[in-house]
């Protein structure tokens, strides 16, 4: 093998170390005039099963003429086959690269029998190798499709969060099936002031035709649906959605659910499509929404932590919350009692997550300061975001890549430090999460005071040398990771002592109480909730009822 090959093998080998299923993902798209600060905004939540939550890095290079690049599924590791590198390609940092464009996911599978099994190039490759090339959106658009084009796309369908501190844009794309290289695709640019999302639900319906500055699409994408028998209607009224990947009530409840509940975080209006996602009413959620007020980064980072709360969707609220409302309900999603079949809610929050994000993206800033991931592991309500700037050399060690993996714990990734904390709070949900809650607002409290200075520092030393601002945030975000991890480890510890055996020892600020003989105070025994007992004397009788033997005496039990 040449050194060039080497080279690039090894680099390809470092993403994809472990096998990646990423099938149930939610994104957020925000758009400047939305946003309280003028930022763009997307985020997105990686989640599977067998995801290991991790930074990926890729530093920018230069590349020899006759460079090749090894494709390997994202998902699986599989080696798909080899593409043309570029001359150049850019430094990206997890899913944002050092021109601030940043790309998220959602699959949403569509029809079975346009997976082409030939194709070299799936999704997950489409977005790292087009954020190592692209500059702006429309460049990171224009890759993909060009490459699905040139190289055939392996995966299904798909849908796109793609942004640059100006412009963002959603794409839905999916292939054409075993002998038909390439993809049908449309992309479009969400209007300045409007939000929008998706959640592994092909959601672009209709789309203007002729509009060619806020509207792309690949030439076939009618015509190949009619050829395949999807569509026989009029042009203008052709919708990708509805040919490609029809809706089933799966689709709403487990997908359109989550958009509609981002949605009505950010205007109360939307409350009147939870029919529509509940399979009761044919109106459909709009594409895009004018939100109620300005939206922040930290509103996206709290949207991304729903459970449906204050819905009849409220997770905590049924049955399967169990005595101390957990919002999470344990796979297979739905199962069979006497022939029947059901399901469990599928909140945008989930225990399954391997990491999520927040892209913040500002015009007004040079790019190695404007661009922030919000970067946090496992489920993203009981995590922190933590600001890693786009313009750093260095991935924290806490989440670099091979610090550990879902077979093998490790102390200082981040991703099984955050994983041990949750995993207590399952536990006893409803008391935890409030301890839990706590230290994620102070952490992410102190990032947002610290950034004015932190930025105003990074400025001043880029107008004397960029290389000196791009040190010093490397720095920031190496120091607030660190700190991060280790104040999450110390919570677990907390956990473990406040709640031991299902007790409950008292503390005030995060100390423990000890007796005037310097012992710990007895511990509390909280128990279950009025409901809960209810319940349990419903179904059992007088099987748990106390009863007195003739004769006995109170004791006082």
């Amino acid at each position: 093998m040449s050194k060039i090959k080497f080279a690039i093998a090894l680099l390809l080998v470092f993403s994809f170390i472990s096998p990646k299923l990423s099938k149930a993902c939610t994104n957020f798209l925000v758009t400047k005039n939305a946003s309280l600060d003028g930022s763009t905004i997307i985020s997105y939540a990686a989640d599977s099963h067998d995801l290991y939550g991790e930074l990926y890095y890729w530093p920018g290079q230069t590349w020899p003429e006759g460079s090749m690049l090894d494709i390997h599924e994202w998902d699986t590791g599989k080696y798909l086959g080899q593409i043309k590198q570029v001359s150049k390609t850019y430094t990206v940092i997890g899913n944002i690269n050092e021109h601030q464009v940043a790309i998220g996911e959602t699959t949403f599978g569509g029809r079975k029998e346009l997976v082409d099994t030939t194709g070299i190039m799936d999704y997950g490759s489409l977005i790292y190798v087009a954020l190592q090339r692209s500059r702006t959106a429309r460049e990171a658009i224009k890759t993909m499709t060009d490459l699905v084009a040139e190289y055939g796309y392996y995966s299904s369908g798909e849908s796109f969060s793609i942004a640059d501190p100006n412009e963002v844009w959603i794409m839905e794309m999916i292939g054409k099936g075993v002998g038909n290289k390439g993809a049908v695709w449309v992309a479009r640019q969400i209007p300045n002031g409007m939000v929008s999302g998706h959640a592994n639900q092909a959601r672009i319906t209709t789309f203007p035709l002729k509009d060619k500055e806020n509207t792309l699409f690949s030439e076939d994408i009618i015509t190949f649906a009619k050829a395949q028998g999807y569509y026989e209607g009029k042009d203008k009224d052709f919708s990708f959605a509805d040919a490609y990947a029809p809706l089933d009530y799966g689709a709403l409840r487990f997908c359109e659910a989550r958009v509609w509940s981002g949605f009505r975080l950010m205007n109360p209006e939307m409350e009147k499509y939870e029919p529509y996602v509940k399979g009761e009413s044919s109106e459909r959620l709009p594409l895009w929404i004018k939100p109620a007020k300005k939206i922040s980064y930290r509103d996206i980072q709290n949207i991304m932590r729903d459970h449906f709360e204050g819905t009849s969707m409220d997770m905590t609220q049924d049955v399967g919350a169990g005595a101390f409302k957990k919002p999470y309900r344990f796979r297979p999603l739905t199962w069979e009692v006497d022939g029947e079949e059901y399901f469990n809610e599928r909140a945008i929050a989930t225990q399954q997550t391997g990491f999520s994000f927040v892209a913040q993206l500002r015009s007004w800033l040079d790019n190695p300061i404007g661009g922030i991931l919000w970067f946090g592991v496992d489920d993203a309500a009981s995590s922190v975001y933590v600001p890693i700037y786009c313009g750093i050399n260095q991935i924290p060690e806490e989440f670099a890549v091979g610090n550990g993996n879902l077979i093998e714990f490790s102390w200082t990734s981040a991703f099984w430090v955050f994983n041990w904390v949750s995993n207590q709070a399952y536990a006893r949900y409803n008391f935890m999460i409030e301890d839990i809650k706590k230290v994620q607002s102070k952490l992410e409290d102190k990032f947002a005071a610290n950034m004015p200075a932190i930025e105003q520092a990074a400025k001043n030393l880029y107008d004397q040398d960029p290389q000196l601002a791009k040190d010093f945030l490397t720095d920031y975000s190496l120091n607030q990771t660190s700190i991060t991890v280790s104040e999450w480890k110390k919570l677990g510890e907390f956990l473990m002592i406040k709640y031991l055996d299902g007790n409950l020892h008292r503390e005030e600020n995060g100390v423990f109480l000890k007796s005037p003989h310097g012992l710990p105070v007895n511990a509390e025994f909280p128990g279950y909730d009025e409901q809960h007992y209810k319940q349990i004397a419903e179904e059992t009788g007088d099987k748990l009822k106390m009863k007195k033997l003739e004769g006995e005496e109170d004791t006082g039990h």
